[in-house]
């Protein structure tokens, strides 16, 4: 009975320990999860008009900067809102990556969308005006009637054939 006994303690052990090492491995993915999402949402200042966690300039050390900042600013505790507004405060607005959904920058994600309904409302008005024509009769040339055709006929049988 004793062996039963210790077989389930280590058992019971094992799993504490595996569970354990599970949620300390969650948390620190959930670190780097929230890391490489607020990266996303910024740009890199260097001037490459890349997102901040997609610089590849080699050497580059102003993406470097802005990691350590905002790995910096995670550590202190700051909710995910305080860190972008901190990254607008020191670099402004042209950081984000996306313009936010707040005041004038509404604009910035309404506009395209009004743009393509006008462009298209344009070209459907276009396509049923062009459909609406009624084509013109072709006009004789010289107002030549049917008579006068018949006449350039007779004489051109006449020219060809002498020869």
């Amino acid at each position: 009975m004793g062996i039963v006994l210790k077989m389930h303690h280590r058992w019971a052990l094992g799993l504490l320990l595996a569970s354990a090492l599970l949620l300390m491995g969650a948390s620190g993915d959930r670190t780097g999860q929230r890391f490489d999402r607020l990266g996303h949402n910024l740009m890199c200042e260097c001037g490459c008009g890349q997102v901040l966690m997609e610089c590849n300039h080699v050497g580059c050390t102003t993406s470097e900067q802005m990691r350590k900042e905002l790995k910096l600013a995670m550590d202190r505790g700051d909710s995910d809102d305080v860190i972008l507004a901190g990254f607008v405060a020191r670099y402004g607005p042209a950081v984000l990556s996306a313009p936010t959904t707040t005041g004038f920058n509404r604009v910035a994600w309404i506009m395209p969308v009004v743009i393509f309904i006008a462009a298209l409302t344009a070209v459907v008005l276009v396509v049923r005006a062009w459909k609406r024509r009624t084509p013109n009769p072709p006009s004789n040339p010289g107002g030549s009637g049917p008579g006068e055709l018949d006449e350039f006929r007779r004489r051109a049988r006449e020219e060809t054939s002498t020869l």
